[in-house]
């Protein structure tokens, strides 16, 4: 993911916590799709989260600054500024935001190198927390932090921000990266229903490009969700054992299983009519327009469905589709025996020893700061004392449960436990590949050999 950078191999710690969510998860996802959109009258605190009555105790900052470095952009930024607002109120310090790139590695490198790093970056894979440490850049979690980390958080999402046991990382957002998101009134007019298996979503789609709609909206200009799309078909294809074996490069991009993976997928991007745009369409439809293309254009959306995580309602917002009854959500249908479930996140890391960078870790990894985003909506926490009422829906909450009550058993995105120069960076690696296979998803093979090719080289560095 970068130029110079080395990339670091998984540790065993992080293979262990790369488990498949439990099935809470599945049960969880398969309610959401009954539910509706609710305001204050329908929230609840059953279950997972609940309200402890008090907040955090943040130090007094006044006259300092505090600089915090993220690849969100557009509705993210906007909410997590009012999460960064909060932080100013309460402690006296200047929080400024530094807008930052994918790769955030390569980025987070030239402003080491320019000696100007910020205080806080948000890291949105395992591996690039591991190599911040690598490059000693990280600054360990301090004790405060630490506090509301054990009391918070399950001991997997506590694990998947330490390396070599100690702790790095604060685990702010998190995301179920196995929903498909449709349009009601598409589904309503093509008369079909949720699709619970691969087969059955495949004659769905099919039934809604007869109704006059592309069946699937796809966000190929950011490729991350092209490795989400093949995650999911994998882990329910080919298994856990598998998945956790190709994670860590264990079995090579050639292998069968990944070959069978890929023309899966194949009979989606390949069939003419099923990705709205077609592939030139879609290599330049980014993420927040590939969402709002399903639930604009009334009885004429862009597109019937759109897949990608909780994620997905931030969007949704800024059209007029409400979230429960125009938008609803079934769990990515099972390829093999189950439906997958996996899961990505972003990390608060303190690059400076600071007391505000530490006083800001404090505050992320309390209820305090999840709420803010919460209620926003488009966020899912892993903090367990989060009051599941901070959700402005039941489908979010319900997201939230599953999330909170699958505990230490979670799996963790594949594309983001491998180095980034091969996970994680525009233009190349896995990214490349899987665009390169949108346009053209008959050569599986030769696929294959440059995932290999990339992966090979980037494990070995």
């Amino acid at each position: 993911m970068r130029s110079t950078l080395r990339s670091t191999r998984r540790t065993p710690r992080h293979r262990r916590t790369t488990a498949r969510i439990a099935s809470a998860v599945v049960a969880g996802a398969l309610a959401l799709t009954v539910t509706a959109c609710g305001g204050d009258g329908d929230k609840t605190d059953e279950g997972g989260g609940k309200d402890t009555g008090s907040t955090v105790q943040l130090p007094k900052l006044d006259g300092e600054t505090v600089s915090v470095s993220a690849v969100w952009g557009g509705s993210e930024r906007k909410v997590f500024l009012k999460v960064l607002d909060e932080f100013e109120e309460r402690t006296g310090a200047k929080v400024s935001f530094v807008p930052a790139q994918d790769p955030i590695i390569s980025f987070l490198e030239s402003k080491v190198a320019g000696g100007q790093p910020p205080d806080v970056a948000m890291l949105p894979q395992v591996g690039a927390i591991e190599q911040a440490v690598a490059n000693k850049w990280a600054k360990p979690v301090g004790p405060e932090a630490q506090k509301q980390l054990e009391k918070n958080y399950a001991k997997g999402w506590q694990n998947l921000g330490a390396v070599d046991g100690k702790q790095y990382g604060v685990y702010f957002k998190a995301a179920n990266k196995s929903l498909i998101w449709y349009n009601t009134r598409v589904f309503e007019n093509a008369g079909v229903s949720e699709p619970k298996t691969w087969d059955d979503f495949m004659k769905t789609a099919q039934t809604v490009y007869d109704s006059g709609v592309p069946p699937v909206s796809v966000a190929g200009a950011e490729a991350w969700t092209l490795t989400d799309w093949f995650e999911n078909i994998y882990l329910s294809q080919a298994g856990p054992e598998k998945y956790d074996q190709l994670a860590q490069h264990k079995i090579k991009w050639t292998d069968p299983s990944v070959k069978e993976a890929l023309t899966t997928l194949g009979e989606v991007f390949g069939k003419k009519g099923f990705v709205a745009g077609g592939a030139d369409g879609a290599l330049q439809t980014e993420f927040p327009a590939s969402v709002k293309q399903t639930f604009k254009g009334g009885d004429q959306p862009g597109a019937g469905m759109v897949f990608e995580g909780d994620m997905v309602s931030l969007p949704i917002s800024e059209t007029k589709a409400e979230v429960g009854k125009d938008a609803k959500v079934f769990p990515f249908p099972a390829v093999g025996a189950e439906s997958p479930a996996v899961v990505g996140g972003d990390a608060a890391v303190a690059l400076k020893d600071s007391k505000g960078a530490q006083a800001l870790l404090t505050y992320l990894a309390s209820p305090d700061a999840a709420r803010i985003w919460a209620e926003a909506g488009g966020f899912i926490s892993p903090n367990k004392n989060l009051d599941l009422a901070a959700y402005p829906n039941d489908v979010q909450r319900d997201i939230a449960k599953a999330l909170i009550a699958a505990g230490d058993d979670i799996r963790f995105d594949m594309s983001d436990q491998a180095p980034q120069s091969f996970g994680g960076t525009p233009g190349k690696g896995e990214w490349k590949a899987l665009q390169d296979f949108l346009k053209n998803p008959q050569d599986v093979e030769g696929t294959q050999k440059t995932l290999e090719t990339a992966a090979a080289k980037a494990y070995k560095d």
